[in-house]
């Protein structure tokens, strides 16, 4: 059998690990260097940006056909 295709079911330990961890918090490993917030600041910004999500979000809002969720 194919490794693709071939699935396996999760023990009830997994899935309780797993609903654990979606609850915790999620916290970076580390806070941002001086560099990566001065770069940040200093990013050049697109003004289109705003409108662009808008656009995006109501693609998505709107989707239809494969990949669709109910």
């Amino acid at each position: 059998m194919d490794d693709a295709t071939e699935h396996t079911r999760p023990s009830d330990a997994t899935r309780a690990e797993e609903a654990a961890e979606a609850r915790r918090d999620h916290v970076p490993d580390r806070p941002p260097t001086d560099e990566e917030v001065e770069a940040a600041r200093s990013a050049p910004k697109d003004p289109n940006a705003a409108a662009a999500y808008e656009e995006m979000a109501k693609r998505g809002a709107n989707q239809e056909g494969e990949g669709r969720l109910p």
